[in-house]
């Protein structure tokens, strides 16, 4: 009898340890994804949580005023967050950088700003776990503030991002579009609130479910 319960415990424990494992994503980004001024529970990653539910653990590695260019004022690359999230090894990686890029001091190193996306993305691409990875367009600067600059977004970074996505084989999660006309829940013209984030949560949970 004891050895017949061992062989079944050996057989379906692993089978329970399987069924346990949570799909791990991470949320690489800004402020935006940081959640700048928003109420506890409301930024976009923590309404992704509950959108993906129990069989997720979703984490925020936003970090206001950061950008993707690593000459920029504020590289994402030089953060001690840059490192935990390589480190957790995520199941999924979902970038949403660019808009702090637009800003004048930034973007004058523009022509680096593919070159550095593209390394960025391997970085991910690299790991032992082979994450799946996105990358976002950001969503829409309604009007010039904190020197970031709607018309760069628009009219330079978006048709960079798509050229980025299609050299290095990943899907883009376009927050653009879907946040045009939304001013309303962007106060400041940059940052959105609870219920713009809700917006881009919906966006990024249709693109993992997808």
């Amino acid at each position: 009898m004891k050895n017949w319960l061992v062989l079944v415990l050996v057989f379906i424990l692993p089978f329970i340890g399987f069924a346990q494992t949570k799909t791990k994503v991470a949320c690489v980004g800004n402020s935006i994804t940081e959640g700048a001024g928003i109420e506890a529970g409301k930024n976009y990653p923590e309404q992704l949580q509950t959108l993906l539910g129990e069989g997720y653990e979703v984490k925020n590695y936003g970090i206001g005023g950061r950008t993707l260019l690593k000459k920029g004022d504020y590289p994402y690359w030089k953060e001690a967050k840059y490192q935990e999230v390589l480190q957790w090894q995520p199941d999924v990686v979902v970038i949403k950088l660019g808009t702090n890029d637009s800003k004048p001091q930034n973007w004058q190193h523009k022509a680096d700003f593919e070159k550095d996306y593209v390394e960025f993305i391997q970085s991910f691409k690299k790991l032992p776990n082979k994450p799946k990875v996105y990358i976002c367009k950001p969503m829409p600067a309604y009007r010039e503030n904190f020197n970031i600059r709607p018309a760069v977004i628009k009219d330079e970074m978006l048709p960079l991002i798509e050229k980025i996505a299609k050299k290095t084989k990943v899907p883009i999660i376009d927050l653009y579009t879907p946040m045009l006309g939304k001013e309303a829940t962007a106060p400041d013209g940059i940052h959105p609130n609870a219920e713009g984030d809700a917006v881009l949560a919906q966006e990024v949970f249709k693109a993992i479910k997808k």
